[in-house]
């Protein structure tokens, strides 16, 4: 199990720890208990085409993914959100000011709350003020809380990554089952593993299933180490094996990119559809095919969360709010008192949204049309030509390419052509 620190003294070690990395000012966050130097999954792909090479090969590009999601919550926008709120909180700084554990504690709890961040320390001196979040967090990340006046009252830890959210996300992402170990003993996973240690990657069968697997290291919240295993059937890897190591590369990575569009249209976006049909103002404003109320309850539902909610009834429009590029549109009806009275088309995520993911998270580039039109471009120069499929050279540069077709909204075509550099790392 991961040590957490609750005790007095176990806050002036990790505080004397913070006094030898030396103290930031708040809005600059940093790794709290060591530097992440990892970036590689650690597991080579074997040179060769056969099932353990292309086994190796996955799992090694896959790790090479859920490391890009683990520096999510080292360096990103995230973690600059994180600091932000922080930074911008009257009432952590005044209650840190009154020295008032209790309302320190609820100052903090609203900032978790907030949901953009998993977990929050506040530590003045060498006594603990406050603590607040998930019970087991990755990514711990530092940073000292100023006066009014611009004067250091507190320092902080902080996470962004939840080890359920980080599960999560590479779940989805790398349609991989994640556990985070400590040692001999899971932290949290749904996988039933043996009580000792496991090599660093490597074959298993659980339950009757074969799975291949790999790992690295990562940082726990507050303090020490864990590493993360990612397992994937063999039985699902075959589909991805492709003529040469290159190939088994582009298809595990084709796979990603639809993946991230796939996590876009789906749980988040029920979510989102849930909470517009509950909404009473909505319902009211559609049911009496009143524009301007039906605009008004949009712009009040509209959040981060939703980029573009087009509502109609009767066949007609009634209003239509959000970004110009956009894409996985999802379509619902609106009922009130059990009758259908409307439709709605709402959207997470818009294009530049996906270009930041395919890119972030697996170092991919695309180009987005809608018909012939180009709206998105993580290339420039745009190359002259751009095959649909196959290898392009771009000066010094080499990529392969392969092209999705996905959903723009309200509802028509989004090519994606992506670009995968070759060498991959």
């Amino acid at each position: 199990m991961i040590s957490r620190v609750r005790q007095l003294a176990s806050f002036t070690r990790a505080l004397a720890v913070l006094a030898l990395i030396g103290i930031i000012a708040v809005g600059i966050i940093a790794v709290a208990d060591g530097t992440f130097t990892g970036g590689q999954s650690g597991l080579q792909p074997t040179r060769g085409t056969g099932p353990s090479a292309c086994a190796a090969t996955v799992l090694s590009t896959l790790g090479d993914v859920a490391a890009r999601i683990y520096r999510e919550g080292i360096d990103s926008e995230r973690t600059i959100v994180a600091a932000r709120q922080i930074r911008s909180s009257a009432p952590l700084r005044e209650a840190i000011e009154r020295g008032d554990p209790a309302t320190v504690l609820t100052a903090a709890k609203a900032l978790v709350a907030a949901g953009h961040m998993t977990n929050l320390t506040i530590i003045e001196g060498s006594r603990l003020l406050a603590e607040a979040g998930s019970p087991h967090a990755l990514t711990p990340l530092r940073g000292t809380v100023l006066s009014a006046a611009g004067k250091p009252i507190a320092s902080y830890l902080v996470s962004v990554w939840s080890d359920q959210g980080f599960i999560a996300e590479t779940q989805g992402v790398a349609e991989s089952t994640t556990v985070v170990r400590a040692g001999a003993n899971t932290v949290l996973g749904s996988l039933q593993l043996p009580n000792h240690a496991l090599p660093f990657e490597g074959s298993i069968t659980r339950d009757g299933v074969d799975y291949r697997y790999t790992s690295f290291p990562a940082r726990a919240y507050p303090s020490g180490t864990v590493r993360l295993y990612l397992f994937r059937r063999l039985s699902t890897i075959s589909p991805l094996c492709g003529r040469t190591e290159q190939d088994t590369v582009v298809n595990t990575l084709r796979q990603i990119a639809n993946l991230i569009y796939i996590g876009e249209i789906g749980p988040r976006a029920e979510h989102e559809i849930r909470r517009v049909q509950g909404d009473r103002e909505m319902l009211r404003a559609v049911a009496a095919r009143n524009r301007l109320a039906t605009k008004k309850a949009i712009d009040r539902v509209l959040n981060e969360h939703i980029v573009r909610l087009r509502v109609s009834a009767g066949g007609r429009l009634l209003s239509d709010v959000g970004g110009p590029f956009v894409l996985g549109p999802r379509t619902a009806p609106l009922v009130l008192g059990g009758r259908t009275i409307g439709e709605l088309v709402l959207s997470i995520q818009d294009d530049a949204g996906y270009l930041k993911l395919t890119q972030r998270l697996a170092g991919l580039r695309v180009l987005m049309y809608m018909g012939p039109r180009l709206v998105m471009s993580s290339i420039d120069p745009v190359p002259a030509r751009v095959p649909a499929e196959g290898l392009i050279r771009d000066g010094a540069r080499s990529y392969r390419v392969f092209t999705l077709n996905l959903r723009s909204f309200p509802g028509g075509p989004l090519r994606v052509v992506v670009f995968v550099p070759i060498p991959y790392a």
